[in-house]
């Protein structure tokens, strides 16, 4: 089989498609003939150098995948071959096959296609195991959700205004806060030209954000203490602004709030399995209703992932890049 590989680490150049051992499903395990997998932030730092696959996890890039099952490793039931998935991994979705714990999998929803189910599970268990398992949004809540244009933001989005709550979002530019609205974002915050804090407690008549999705980290920090309401959670899932802040307890006493950081990756497989079941009951029923739609900003054949990677460096996509194995991209019309 074939898949991305890092030899040294480094740019978007690093990424080299090569011929790699084949892989077979271990006990509890599924192997799945991959159609497509996203290119996440999780990837950009591996690429790196600075986020390795979690022990025994594969070494290629790619935390999801949709496909078909073309093999059943022993002890695995409710699953057949050939029935179209999609999959949370720890690695390994930038190839052409990858073995995937049986808890991991979630069929593709109806009215969804299997390139596009790809877009689905990492910001779907992301989203629902920190906004609703850890931070508890509720109905009537008011959400802030910072880099609402990402995969993460703009699933984030949709599954609070799902709920009923009220969504604040921070974005770079007119035209990615245009994308949001679209998406149900009541407040549309520019992160270059406004201060979200004082904008949130503008349009919240002073209270602030009773859940803060955040994927900056220590650079916004302090001015999300700040933005939580009384009662408030911050929810940390991401580290772009850098990971060592300086919290003020003083105000977060005050607030009676709380700060939470997760990640998913590395988590136990049982830990896993939970989530999963969870966005399978929640949100699948969302997603085939046409409530909730995965967004995709562009698609790219897999052994040039590095236009891919290129293409969430740069910022300007709204949603998830799309990477799509060789033969699962249309042939050439004949003639």
């Amino acid at each position: 089989m074939h898949a991305i590989t890092i030899p040294e680490p480094g740019g978007p150049e690093a990424l080299v498609w090569a011929e790699v051992p084949d892989v077979e499903p271990g006990e509890g395990e599924v192997l799945v003939d991959v159609v497509a997998s996203a290119v996440n932030r999780a990837d950009l730092l591996q690429r790196q150098g600075f986020y390795d696959p979690p022990p025994g996890a594969s070494p290629y890039p790619g935390l999801e995948c949709s496909g078909r099952i073309s093999a059943l490793g022993p002890g695995v039931s409710g699953w057949s071959v050939g029935d179209e998935v999609c999959a949370l991994l720890a690695g390994g979705g930038y190839a052409e096959k990858v073995a995937v714990p049986a808890g991991q999998l979630l069929p593709v929803p109806q009215g969804v296609d299997l390139v596009t189910a790809a877009a689905l599970p990492e910001a779907t268990c992301t989203v629902w195991s920190n906004m609703f398992m850890v931070a508890h949004l509720r109905p009537g809540e008011t959400l802030l959700v910072h880099g609402g244009a990402s995969g993460i933001g703009t699933m984030a989005i949709q599954l609070g205004k799902a709920v009923g709550a009220k969504v604040a979002v921070t974005a770079g530019g007119p035209e990615k806060l245009a994308r949001c609205a679209e998406l149900g974002a009541d407040i549309l915050i520019d992160y270059r030209e406004q201060d979200f804090v004082e904008e949130l407690r503008n349009a919240t008549g002073g209270a602030g954000a009773d859940v803060i999705l955040d994927i900056i980290g220590a650079k916004y920090l302090d001015r999300n203490v700040r933005a939580l309401a009384v009662n408030g959670r911050l929810a940390v899932i991401g580290l772009q602004g850098g990971v060592k802040g300086e919290l003020n307890l003083g105000a977060l006493l005050a607030k009676r709030a709380a700060v939470t950081a997760t990640s998913l990756r590395g988590r136990p497989l049982q830990e896993k399995t939970a989530i999963v079941a969870a966005v399978l009951e929640h949100v699948w029923p969302l997603v085939a209703a046409g409530t909730v739609r995965a967004v995709v900003d562009s698609t790219v054949p897999m052994p040039e992932a590095a236009e891919g990677h290129r293409a969430l460096d740069s910022g300007t996509h709204v949603g998830k890049v799309l990477l799509v194995t060789p033969s699962s991209e249309p042939s050439p019309a004949a003639g």
